[in-house]
């Protein structure tokens, strides 16, 4: 069958008949259509898709057939050349004074940041940023619209609230201490956060009342995350309330919230900055300066958090030595992304120091020339962007390849081969000065460390058994350079490296030697990496996984991230970003199949959906028709109207044993009880289709049984016990003071249960009775079509069950 998309008026409507178009053509067609989709995206993006501007189009751009054009030029280093390229050419090149590639992410964002993002990269708009079809876009609003022509590929989760900036103001009398005051303060604060991280500054007014100004982690330690805003500061206010810790008015009230360790740093330092380090934590341990602020976030309250960001683009910077040509290295840039990137979408723009909008003061005119990129993590055809080591060294590979194109000496190069120090990120460092070469302090002792170490060029080689075998073939291979060159700068510096490399392995080599139990059995951080492997990888094993399945499989993963981040020494950080970043982007990509797997499902039961539902109806006419020619209409009607209300009842007491209600199943029991009543009085009065019913309802013919046995009583019998079920129902309806005499041993709450549970049923009895009126009133509808007569009731059940299910969702959010 042949699909017009045209025929439907909006994108996402089309978007779902493609689906449901791909579900039917079965796995085999589906993923042949699959792949012949990439191939044609993977060509387009080769060839450039004919995006490009002409070369007399205004705005200087580069046409993407141009670009096309010049690939033979370098076409004989491919891409896996370039990788394979051997390490003695490569170490050869950079004592003859090629410079290393560098290609760093600056970060990942959500949907929701990509505005800001592009309005970093082109400097508010004053510089002109080129996309991937070779078109430069100058104007704010060609920006804007990127955000919107982008949004296919975004998957827009919203950024964790983490930390919440708070205010409570506590109307008390006057304290003895300032001890006094402070334990006042933590009590209420601990009764509203329960066992929340949190840190304070207090303020005294002149009438003696306090003013109390904090930052709080959202999440508690059983998972519940509060919003930061004024329905979380409704929620705190109440168990403040309702605690013993409640002697005093006090208000609470929510400023604003943020996501991770940087905002949350950010927030304490700034409040130790405002009360001059009077700043206490909720163990009563004072934060005196900017220092202590940073190290309570960073090293005590990450891992509370569970911090979350959405990843649908990444910043990627590449940076050349001062003094590179220009526009030689924005070629190789353009063509390194083009190369590597594929089908993806992006933005990139050159921050050249003569050029650059920003004052040095500020952060801009670096003295190195570097290229701001903005990528989509999705490309066109679904594939997503991977973030391990081996793409890393990958990227460097192929920038190094690009930028020798363009006459460019540039090698792609390994910390490992000249026993560099492990380089520091973001999270390690703030910065403190923008003039020249931006200096930073650390923001721990170990940070500083880091920061330390990496500036002042101290030899470190990492103490895996893999890269001691790597710094080994490192060490000859630069013994290889010095004897085999002529050139007496090219053989010192081998020689330099060379000696580096050994001292360093010597070190390692002593330090290991000590410290048997470290050789022999590995670190912490080792043994939980397994571990984390081993969850991550049962993801693979889940196939076609269910929602409650793969939150069971994320927080799995989350825990054992977790656990991994808390046995992390200070040289094996990266290591643990970059697993973190693995591992999450794995987990990302089994949601995404998980959602197809739902996606593919309510395709499948809407399309059968019609025909279980026209084979029912159909199937129920059938008998319908049957029981009149053998019993008459008029018999099958009063009894089926009687014989529907009991089934509906039967269900809605199944569906609370089952957990899907909530409702008292006394109410149901009571609707049962009375419907079996009164169809067992019609069987006595003669309705042969309610006794052929009952042969194959064990309930009803006891019912019938027990029925005949009370009409066969005297009258005087009939008379001191109600006939039926009614007859109760009226006797509970006025409940006489004399049973309670009767009862003096039952508890009042027993007595008010009871009383709540035969309201409930009368309300529920007077409902039904309106409806089946006006269902007479409306014609013959459903009389004609007794499988219809089911749906009212049950549409009203799953309604309380939606809202129920609506109202537990928004108590675990809370």
């Amino acid at each position: 069958m042949e699909i017009f998309f045209g025929a439907f008026m909006s994108e996402w409507e089309q978007r779902r008949a493609a689906l449901l178009h791909d579900l039917s053509l079965g796995p085999k067609r589906r993923s042949s259509a699959e792949d012949k989709m990439k191939r044609r995206l993977k060509a387009m993006a080769e060839l450039g898709g004919g995006g490009g501007a002409g070369p007399g189009g205004g705005g200087g751009s580069r046409p993407k057939m141009q670009r096309a054009s010049a690939r033979p030029i370098f076409a004989v280093e491919t891409r896996a050349a370039a990788v394979s390229r051997p390490i003695e050419a490569r170490l050869a090149a950079v004592a003859q004074g090629s410079q290393p590639a560098v290609v760093k992410m600056a970060s990942y964002g959500g949907g929701a940041r990509v505005g800001a993002m592009l309005n970093y990269v082109s400097r508010g708009g004053e510089l002109a940023v080129e996309n991937e079809n070779g078109e430069r876009i100058s104007s704010r609003e060609d920006l804007a619209r990127l955000r919107g022509d982008w949004n296919h590929l975004f998957q827009n989760r919203a950024e964790s609230r983490d930390i919440g900036s708070f205010t409570v103001e506590i109307a008390t009398a006057a304290v003895s201490s300032d001890e006094a005051m402070h334990e006042l303060v933590r009590n209420s604060l601990t009764s509203a956060f329960g066992d929340r991280r949190y840190a304070y500054a207090v303020t005294r007014q002149a009438d003696g009342a306090l003013t109390v100004q904090g930052a709080v982690v959202l999440r508690s330690g059983q998972g519940e995350r509060l919003t930061g805003d004024d329905r979380a500061a409704g929620i705190i206010q109440a168990r403040y309330d309702a605690s013993a810790a409640a002697q005093g008015a006090a208000r609470f009230s929510f400023q604003g919230y943020g996501n991770g360790v940087e905002y949350g740093a950010g927030k304490l330092r700034s409040l130790v900055e405002r009360h001059d380090g009077d700043v206490r934590d909720d163990r009563g341990q004072i934060v005196g300066d900017e220092k202590l602020a940073g190290d309570l976030v960073q090293k005590e309250w990450r891992g509370d958090l569970h911090s979350r960001k959405g990843r649908d683009v990444m910043h990627l910077i590449m940076s050349a030595r001062a003094g590179t040509n220009v526009e030689a290295f924005e070629n190789a840039a353009r063509d390194f992304l083009a190369e590597q990137f594929a089908g993806h979408r992006y933005v990139f723009a050159m921050h050249d120091p003569a050029n650059d909008p920003k004052e040095e003061g500020e952060g801009g005119k670096r003295p190195h020339v570097h290229a701001h990129a903005i990528i989509t993590m999705r490309s066109e055809s679904g594939d997503r962007i991977e973030t391990t080591p081996q793409v890393f060294r990958e990227w460097r590979a192929t920038m190094a390849q690009m930028a020798r194109a363009q006459g460019i000496a540039m090698e792609m190069t390994d910390r490992r081969e000249f026993a560099s120090p492990p380089a520091f990120t973001r999270n390690q460092v703030r910065p403190v000065s923008s003039e020249g070469r931006t200096e930073h302090v650390g923001t721990s002792e170990a940070a500083q460390g880091r920061y330390d170490a990496k500036r002042g060029g101290r030899r470190s080689l990492a103490k895996a058994e893999r890269s001691r075998e790597y710094a080994i073939k490192a060490t000859q291979s630069w013994q290889k350079i010095a004897l085999a060159s002529g050139d007496r700068r090219v053989v010192a510096y081998a020689e330099q490296q060379r000696d580096h490399l050994t001292a360093s392995l010597s070190a390692g080599q002593a330090e290991a030697s000590v410290n048997v139990v470290h050789a022999d059995f590995g670190s912490k951080f080792r043994a939980n990496l397994v571990t984390l492997q081993k969850v991550v990888l049962e993801g693979q094993e889940m196939r076609e996984s269910t929602r409650a399945e793969f939150e069971a499989y994320e927080k799995t993963v989350e825990t054992a991230l977790f656990r991994l981040e808390r046995s992390v020494g200070p040289d094996e950080r990266d290591d643990f970003d970059e697993v973190a970043s693995v591992a999450r982007d794995h987990v990302n990509g089994r949601r995404e199949l998980m959602e197809l797997h739902e996606m593919k499902g309510q395709a499948q039961a809407e399309q059968g959906t019609a025909t279980e539902r026209d084979e029912r109806r159909d199937g129920a006419n059938d008998r319908w028709d049957a029981a009149v020619a053998k019993h008459g209409e008029a018999v099958v009607e009063a009894a089926n109207d009687v014989l529907v209300d009991i089934e509906t009842s039967r269900e809605g007491l199944d569906r609370i044993e089952a957990g899907e209600l909530s409702n008292d199943p006394r109410v149901f029991r009571a609707d049962i009880e009375r419907g079996l009543a009164r169809a067992a009085e019609l069987a006595v009065q003669g309705n042969t289709y309610v006794r052929e019913v009952a042969e194959k309802d064990p309930e009803l013919k006891r019912a019938i049984e027990a029925a005949e046995q009370t009409q066969e009583r005297p009258a005087e019998e009939q008379g001191k016990t109600p006939a039926n079920v009614d007859a109760v129902t009226e006797q509970q309806r006025d409940p006489r003071p004399e049973e309670a005499e009767r009862r003096p041993d039952e508890p009042a709450e027993q007595a008010h249960e009871l009383a709540s549970t035969v309201d409930a049923t009368n309300r529920l009895q007077d409902k039904l009775n309106r409806d089946k009126e006006a269902a007479q009133r409306g014609g013959e509808t459903t009389r004609t079509d007794p499988a219809q007569q089911h749906i009212p009731r049950l549409e009203e059940l799953e309604r309380e069950e939606l809202e129920r299910r609506e109202r537990d969702r928004d108590d675990r959010d809370r």
